[in-house]
């Protein structure tokens, strides 16, 4: 088994950017006129979609509004990723931090306002 998510939005584009340039995400797919795409980032995939399309159920229609959704990115160096995300010059949400539980993260937010926690688990 293997979970993939997407997201139902406007911004499609802009999502394949922020994804490609701060996760190196690699384009795995890419409908004509970019109503869709999917992306891999690491041995994970994340699809974004444009909302209202008739080719798709109606499940798959309303876009997503912007709250409620987190996702985490596991890296092996946080302080390294923190170091080249910081030098892109993209604004964190949380800065780098130790939680109680032992991991050390910091997170960002997409064009979407889906929040990005990139994580090294200790």
């Amino acid at each position: 088994m293997k979970l993939w998510p997407g997201i139902v939005t406007v911004k499609v584009s802009e999502s394949k950017e922020f994804y490609c340039r701060v996760f190196e995400a690699r384009m795995i797919y890419e409908g004509e006129g970019g109503w869709f795409v999917l992306l891999q980032i690491g041995d994970s995939e994340l699809g974004f979609m444009t909302p209202g399309l008739e080719s798709q159920a109606p499940l798959f229609r309303p876009a997503f509004q912007g709250q409620g959704l987190w996702m985490a990115i596991e890296v092996d160096d946080v302080d390294a990723e923190h170091r080249r995300i910081q030098a892109l010059g993209v604004p964190l949400a949380v800065d780098l931090r130790d939680e109680p539980w032992g991991d050390r993260h910091f997170a960002l937010v997409d064009p979407n306002g889906v929040s990005v926690d990139v994580v090294q688990r200790r």
